[in-house]
């Protein structure tokens, strides 16, 4: 397995740039996710590491090669698509021993290898049978095991879950994790889809339109988005944001809203204008002395907790409280904002400002 380096990778297809600049390292034997909504490049950086595009400019490495003018037969990967395209004339194990036979492997290795494979991902049973009467989940594991059977510097998949309906593509997800941890593989995976990124991934690069908008653990990225475009990409509900007018310094520990003054990490830079106060919707609690107050326009039962949105003069706050605590809609409520947990955004630039609880996290994303 391998580590992967991407260096201020760029695309531009004619006058449109659909990657710019991307800068980041997936470590040896990661689960890496690239997440992003349709169009935002996270495809095209994964077809120029396995080398089905060529960059305009950047650079890629693989186990310490720089590999991005070569072609992906020389780059020792396999390739995993949405789309399964198996040989439907072939049995599964012909399937999954195709990439071995095809380079001149002896028929007693290849089945060895064939056989562990299936065994590994628990069809070694099905190995004789042909693919066109498979499930879908069958069909996945059997193009999962013709990438394994390759034993790769790295894997690469495209949306692998994406043809499959939501209660299976969850078991899947399940089992593509497992089988990541059983063979330490260097994995970078493509999905629009956050909570498959937040389930599966070691870490997470975030873009959107074509720019890499934060790279990092899933509960770093989660807890403290760098940008304003992560903090409302991340999450279900997404993080509340709350615009007003203002002026913060250096050092600050708490922010004004409109006459409600609320305490926050201290901020290692300043910023004045237009600003977004940005909390989860967990950190919001029902606080019956707060100033911030507003009208309960909806509650949403989750089981064992719920969601309550809140109609305040910076729009709409929601809450996440338990499912037993009694919320009537319409009623009056005070908002009480966990100081912990807030993030102050540069709204001209989405940019979160750096604090005593973010730094860090920023600093590497």
């Amino acid at each position: 397995m391998a580590q992967i380096r991407i260096q201020n990778l760029r695309k531009d297809f004619g006058a449109f740039t659909a990657v710019k600049s991307s800068t980041f390292t997936i470590e040896d034997g990661e689960f890496f996710m690239l997440l992003g909504p349709s169009g935002c490049g996270k495809t095209t950086t994964l077809r120029m590491m396995a080398g089905l595009e060529l960059p305009t400019s950047g650079e890629i490495f693989i186990d310490g090669e720089e590999v991005a003018q070569k072609r992906a037969s020389q780059r020792d990967i396999a390739f995993v698509f949405q789309m399964f395209a198996l040989y439907p004339h072939l049995t599964v194990g012909g399937n999954i021993g195709y990439p071995l036979r095809s380079q001149g492997m002896s028929r007693t290795e290849t089945r060895n290898r064939v056989t562990e494979v299936a065994r590994i991902l628990g069809i070694e049973t099905m190995l004789d049978r042909p693919v066109g009467g498979l499930s879908g989940g069958d069909r996945q594991r059997v193009a999962l095991g013709r990438a394994i059977v390759r034993q790769p510097k790295a894997f690469f998949m495209d949306e692998p879950l994406g043809a499959l309906d939501a209660e299976f593509r969850e078991h899947m997800a399940e089992e593509l994790r497992a089988l990541h941890d059983r063979m330490g593989a260097t994995t970078v995976y493509v999905t629009h889809d956050q909570l498959e990124a937040m389930q599966m991934g070691d870490k997470i690069v975030v873009m959107n339109h074509g720019v890499v908008e934060q790279f990092g653990r899933p509960q770093e990225i989660y807890d403290w988005p760098a940008t304003l475009f992560v903090a409302g990409f991340i999450g279900s509900p997404a993080m509340n944001v709350l615009p007003f007018e203002g002026m913060v310094g250096i050092g600050a520990t708490s922010v004004n809203l409109g006459g409600h003054t609320f305490g926050m990490p201290e901020l290692r830079e300043g910023a004045a204008g237009a600003l977004v106060l940005g909390i989860r919707p967990e950190h919001v609690a029902l606080d019956d002395a707060s100033s911030l107050r507003g009208e309960v326009l909806a509650t949403e039962y989750l089981g064992t907790t719920q969601i309550i949105t809140v109609r305040t003069a910076f729009g709409a706050v929601k809450l996440r409280l338990p499912s037993g605590r009694a919320v009537a809609t319409g009623g009056q409520v005070g908002l009480g904002l966990d100081p912990r947990r807030i993030t102050l955004f540069d709204a001209a630039t989405g940019q979160a400002l750096r604090s005593a609880a973010n730094e860090k996290v920023l600093s590497h994303g």
